[in-house]
């Protein structure tokens, strides 16, 4: 990346009582570069924030420059937020997956919700999935010296021909190659599998599995966790995408073989390794698995766990719930799939008098 396309980092807010607010800084103004380094994201900007003299190049709302000296312990933060968290392009994706949830959106929106990212620091950030499709040398490299980990990869398949067909990408077939690499340098990446009925389901789901799993083992795991999703499709999708809707049928299928697989996980590694999103559940019409099957909820963001996680939060919340109060009345919209699993909620909120 070209340093003449990285922007001058944009400031929205400067925390009170912070090392910034003593400074002068304010909303509006932008770091150019930090002792002499332009920093392309806020992976850069942290990096080069850890020491303790910060020469800061400064432009101000009024396009003035600035030089700012601060002096500070190595690890204190500044206390700025900025508009954005990549200072440079965003890392475009390059596949062609049917099951794109960007492609199957409704026309005429924002124009951001029609970005497709694959972005590895947006991944390294905030727990974006990526593909591992469209990196140069040079981002391997940044991601092995900066040591980015846990990243987050959307793997769907290890068979290499079986791979490429779904994210329509003849790089897509290198994931084995590149889980060795991250293997090899100590790194970690939880991964998800989207599965599509008939295509990567049955015993291509169980190879994907049993590979991401060999892949599970020393003190600090290549591949910490997997999230197994039921592919989701809208009435907006293109209409020769191969795919087929997940029937109650499949879901039953897929939990049946995932759950045969996390009984031999737990025997060899002491951890159920491979979970089902919480819809296969919903879609089978099945009962949630217990809280302690969740462990740490490694998955949680990609929603493993997340209904069974609110009704134990709602629980504990419960217990602070009044016999009765003053006759108020809500509306509580949710989707029609989570309608049955939190209708144990409702009738308990509806047995406190005067709420309805």
């Amino acid at each position: 990346m070209s340093e003449l396309a990285i922007r001058p980092a944009r400031i929205t807010k400067v925390l009170p009582d912070s090392i910034a607010s003593e400074v002068g800084f304010t909303p509006g103004d932008a770091i150019v570069a930090i002792n002499g380094t332009r920093p392309r994201d806020l992976i850069d900007y942290q990096f080069l924030c850890a020491d303790e003299v910060l020469e800061m190049e400064v432009l101000d709302a009024k396009g003035i420059t600035h030089q700012v000296e601060i002096e500070k312990d190595y690890d204190t933060d500044l206390g700025l937020e900025f508009e954005t968290a990549l200072f440079d392009a965003l890392i475009q994706c390059n596949n062609h997956c049917p099951f794109c949830f960007i492609d199957q959106q409704p026309p005429g929106k924002r124009e951001s919700l029609y970005f497709k990212d694959d972005d590895y620091r947006l991944s390294f950030l905030y727990g974006s999935y990526l593909t591992l499709t469209n990196l140069p040398p040079r981002e391997w490299q940044r991601i092995e010296q900066m040591h980015l980990s846990p990243l987050y990869v959307s793997v769907h398949a290890t068979e290499p021909e079986l791979r490429i067909r779904l994210l329509k990408n003849p790089r897509a077939g290198q994931i084995l190659t590149q889980l060795q690499w991250f293997q090899e340098r100590r790194l970690q990446i939880h991964a998800q599998v989207v599965v599509c009925p008939l295509i990567n389901d049955g015993v291509h789901l169980e190879q994907t599995l049993r590979d991401l799993a060999s892949f599970h083992k020393g003190d600090v795991p290549t591949v910490a966790s997997v999230a197994v999703v039921p592919v989701g499709l809208t009435k907006f999708r293109p209409p020769t995408d191969e795919l087929t809707p997940v029937t109650q049928e499949k879901a039953l299928e897929v939990i049946a073989t995932v759950r045969s697989l996390q009984t031999q996980f737990r025997e060899k590694f002491g951890s159920t390794f491979a979970w089902l999103a919480d819809e296969w559940f919903l879609i089978a019409g099945a009962e949630l698995p217990t809280t302690s099957e969740y462990e740490d909820y490694p998955q949680i963001d990609n929603g493993v766990g997340s209904i069974r996680q609110f009704i134990q939060e709602f629980s504990q919340a419960a217990e602070l719930l009044p016999a009765s109060v003053k006759p108020r009345k809500f509306t509580w919209v949710v989707g029609n799939a989570v309608e049955l699993a939190f209708q144990p909620i409702l009738k308990q909120l509806n047995s406190v008098e005067g709420l309805e």
